[in-house]
């Protein structure tokens, strides 16, 4: 199975996983998918162990070439848009989420995306919501409510599977150039907005994390452009250049 045209370099990402055999089914599953790379933030396991490549079979070159990262950010420095998935179900009420379904649809009202990125949290608590936030998007796979999360190695054949079922059909919808700004541009954003809200005295240090959150879920659920984040970045750095300029005066 081969993903359809508008979706290239697909990188699946797993943060912190615990579990070799886990690593080594999503790595046959890379294989099984025609995923690009396997990312791997912070291993809490051996994920050349022979566990895992037993498990990997045709995908041991996704172990062999698998790119370690200490940080979730760096993970994801080249992608243009970047997706999470989430089991959980004890998130803030602010937040967004989409079926997998529906968020994988959703991409195919582009023409392309050069670099997109899914992510997948840890076996025993997913992703934490700052976490959640370096996304564009976040979607879950719909499950019972009695136990909604699922394995790590069996919610990444699902959505790669629904990915690769999306980019098949058909839709009779006006396709778009991919314009969206990139989570890095939204974070990097944010950490400018927060340092400037703090000058002012609008944030507090200690409820400020809380507040810009919110404050990112409204941006991201905007699916802000390229030129609206230049746009608010460039107002920041306007006020930032007058609060310096005018101390004295």
């Amino acid at each position: 199975m081969i993903l359809g045209k508008n979706f290239s370099n697909l990188k699946v990402i797993l943060v912190e996983p615990k579990g070799p055999l886990n690593v080594g089914s999503v790595a046959r599953l890379c294989s099984n998918f025609a995923v690009d790379e396997l990312r791997i933030v912070s291993p809490k396991c051996d994920i050349y162990s022979l566990e895992a490549k037993k498990m990997a079979i045709k995908g041991q070159k996704f172990l062999e070439n698998c790119k370690i990262f200490d940080d979730l950010q760096k993970a994801i420095f080249d992608c243009d848009l970047v997706l999470a998935s989430c089991g959980r179900i004890d998130v803030d009420k602010d937040s967004f989420f989409g079926t997998s379904e529906d968020i994988f649809d959703w991409t195919l009202s582009f023409k392309k995306i050069n670099n997109l990125a899914i992510i997948f949290g840890r076996e025993d608590r997913g992703l934490t919501n700052g976490e959640l936030l370096l996304a564009n998007k976040t979607f879950n796979i719909p499950t019972s409510q009695n136990n909604p999360s699922l394995n790590l190695s069996h919610a990444v054949s699902i959505a790669l599977y629904e990915l690769n079922k999306s980019s098949k059909r058909n839709f009779d919808q006006e396709i778009k150039v991919f314009n969206l700004a990139s989570s890095k541009q939204i974070h990097d954003s944010f950490l400018e907005i927060e340092e400037l809200l703090l000058k002012v005295g609008y944030l507090l240090k200690h409820t400020s994390k809380a507040k810009i959150s919110k404050f990112k879920n409204f941006i991201l659920r905007a699916n802000t452009s390229m030129h609206e984040i230049n746009v608010l970045r460039g107002i920041v750095h306007q006020i930032n250049w007058f609060l310096n300029n005018s101390k004295g005066n």
